[in-house]
């Protein structure tokens, strides 16, 4: 290592922009390269997505991309960003175990309860192994630091809520991955902004942005050989991994005794990181709601996503994925505008906007059925 920094210091080279550069090449060209193979042995085997009544898609396609995903971040993240994996203890083995889940899942089907108990196990082992946890509110409903066990169910919560509401994104082609990357972008440039002490989180971010610009190649791909789903795999591990990146953005404004890195408050940190996911947890909420208002199950699988309004109207696949993502950055940006006003504001704002944008397109629905 010592030899390599002497080279990239003698080319006038930095480091982290290696690892950074690096990292999002190689990722891409991990999971670029992984797919093909992958969609051999998926036909080959008949390991596909099966068309149904809540399908978007009218043939059988191949849904093991998360394999390809996890190869990718696994191999790229712990080589360029294995500071991580020193700090996390637990990182690595929860990604190994999602995979496990993720695959049986798409394979086999898997029943809900096993999921979730393998979705606590890991989230636990992060919480409470890794000490990656929500510890304050900065404010919010005038709470601040939080108790430590309420910090730990709170934030096992959260990284499970978020893990299944990627995989309930994950409906139409490119939605979930390319908004992926996007949050990964937005995450990557704020640590970035925020010192170098946060330089592998930027490089994790930028393996996560590599590997899935390589699977999007293929997803978005209108040639029937190699298009593939990230299945339950793949939303799985990208939802943990942005759960994780979102809570160790707010960690980074809390106080802690680390008298060498440099500390910044920003009170409204938790609505910047709601404002970042918004997509998947208002999209989740929304079904929620819509459920229980109809006298449903909140868990009963429907066709009411924000996607599935959109393709409603009549767009394709790549169009409602782009008006979402955009919709959604335009929030974000309202969110960043704002920053500095109260964080109970700001999180109401965030959300009204989030409501006016899974509801627009029914609106815009009802609309033309009038006329």
């Amino acid at each position: 290592m010592n030899e390599i920094k002497e080279l990239l210091a003698q080319l006038g080279i930095p480091l982290f922009y290696a690892k950074l550069v690096l990292g999002i090449l190689f990722s891409f060209l991990i999971t670029f390269l992984s797919i093909p193979t992958i969609v051999k042995i998926s036909k080959r085997k008949n390991l596909m997505d099966e068309p149904g009544t809540r399908s978007s898609h009218l043939r059988k396609i191949p849904n093991l991309g998360g394999i390809a995903m996890f190869y990718s971040l696994s191999v790229c993240a712990s080589i360029f960003a294995f500071e991580l994996f020193e700090l996390y203890k637990f990182l690595f083995a929860s990604l190994v175990i999602l995979l496990y889940v993720g695959v049986m899942d798409d394979i086999v089907i898997m029943r809900a309860y096993k999921k979730l108990l393998a979705q606590i196990v890991v989230t636990s082992m992060m919480v409470i192994g890794s000490d990656v946890r929500i510890r304050s509110f900065f404010g919010l409903f005038g709470v601040y630091e939080l108790n430590y066990y309420f910090s730990v169910l709170f934030s096992i919560f959260t990284f499970i809520v978020l893990i299944n509401a990627f995989n309930l994104i994950d409906g139409i082609d490119g939605l979930a991955a390319g908004y992926s990357l996007i949050c990964s972008a937005m995450f990557g440039i704020s640590y970035f902004r925020l010192g170098e002490y946060n330089y592998p989180l930027v490089v994790l971010s930028g393996v996560i942005i590599g590997t899935v610009i390589g699977f999007l190649y293929y997803n978005l791909s209108n040639y029937r050989k190699h298009k593939i789903f990230m299945g339950d795999t793949g939303s799985m591990i990208l939802g943990f991994l942005l759960a994780f990146t979102a809570i160790c953005f707010i960690d980074i404004f809390i106080d802690k005794e680390l008298p060498d890195v440099p500390r910044y408050y920003l009170q409204s940190a938790p609505a910047i990181a709601m404002a970042i996911l918004i997509l998947p947890i208002i999209d989740t909420l929304n079904v929620f709601i819509i459920r229980i208002v109809k006298g449903k199950s909140p868990f009963q699988a429907d066709k009411n996503h924000i996607h599935h309004s959109l393709l409603e109207l009549g767009l394709t696949h790549r169009r409602s994925t782009f008006y979402i993502i955009v919709y959604y950055l335009f929030i974000v940006s309202v969110a960043y505008f704002f920053r500095h006003i109260n964080v109970n504001l700001l999180l109401l704002l965030v959300l009204i906007l989030g409501f006016i944008g899974a509801y627009l397109p029914k609106l815009i629905m009802l609309i033309k059925e009038k006329k």
